[in-house]
């Protein structure tokens, strides 16, 4: 496995494996690796001949009272989980190199990132689109994987990938969970066991949700409603962002839950940001 941090040399070397021939799978992460990440890692062996790794904290999604500077961090831990996992690269850049002096070029999709995370954070997804298409362009992979937890950010940089002509193919991955149902996040980190036992009203309200709408409820101030109740009940000192019903592909608002309606959740739990999402039917 090869580690980089230069971003001449993995321009090279992605050169240099398009020119052979080879595929490359690309799984861009911000370090502090879980399963839910090997599990990427894991796909993309299987899609792929070459998979390489990023592992950037990037400045640029962050606003200026998030958690940047405290953001979990094992650089060690995680190039062995990738080499266990069967990664081949991983390219570490600096901020340096990725945002130079004087850096103003940004990549924005309009509609969808406005909506749910883009209203709470509305200079988030410019970060994020922005250096994915660095990424893509040092790397030149010919597919990518992310993760469904980040379901609205997933389908922000599909949009981003079409709209600008890139040849690459998108697979988005099932969210990875504990046994208890609580999606895998580096963030749990932050964590004690007080505020881990609260983190799971998450998913608990998701799965009430679900079941209701099994059962034929399908308004979503209902929904929203018991959503909330759950939530206050399993994390009394919470602080919900948002409780969202959308449709699937568009992430526009229903107006009734049916099988392409997806259910998103940003909730604060002593003080740490978290969020889920499930499918309704």
């Amino acid at each position: 496995m090869r580690v980089i941090r230069s971003t001449t040399q993995m321009q090279r070397l992605s050169r240099q494996l398009v020119g052979k021939g080879k595929t490359i799978g690309l799984v861009p992460t911000m370090g502090y690796l879980h399963e839910g990440h090997l599990s990427l890692i894991h796909r993309a062996r299987k899609l792929a001949d070459v998979v390489a790794v990023t592992i950037f904290v990037n400045p640029a999604q962050f606003s200026p009272t998030e958690d940047l500077r405290r953001y979990p961090h094992d650089e060690r831990g995680d190039l062995r989980k990738i080499r266990k996992a069967g990664g081949d690269i991983v390219f570490i850049p600096t901020s340096r190199d990725m945002y130079p002096a004087e850096f103003e070029t940004w990549v924005e999709v309009e509609r969808l990132s406005k909506t749910l995370e883009g209203k709470v954070r509305p200079t988030h997804f410019r970060g994020v689109t922005t250096v994915v298409t660095k990424l893509y362009n040092i790397c030149r992979p010919d597919l990518v994987v992310f993760g469904m937890k980040d379901y609205q950010q997933a389908m922000v940089l599909r949009r981003m990938t079409v709209d600008l002509g890139y040849n690459i193919r998108f697979v988005i991955a099932p969210t990875v969970r504990e046994a208890d149902g609580l999606a895998m996040s580096s963030r749990n980190a932050y964590f004690d066991a007080g505020g881990r036992a609260e983190a799971i009203c998450l998913y608990r309200a998701l799965s009430t949700a679900r079941a209701m709408v099994r059962a034929g409820i399908k308004r979503p101030s209902r929904l929203e409603r018991e959503i909330r109740a759950v939530i206050r009940a399993t994390a009394p000192t919470s602080r919900i962002d948002y409780v969202a019903f959308t449709d699937f592909a568009t992430l526009q608002p229903v107006a009734t839950v049916d099988r392409s309606t997806i259910c998103s959740l940003a909730v604060r739990v002593r003080n740490v940001r978290l969020i889920d999402n499930m499918k309704m039917a």
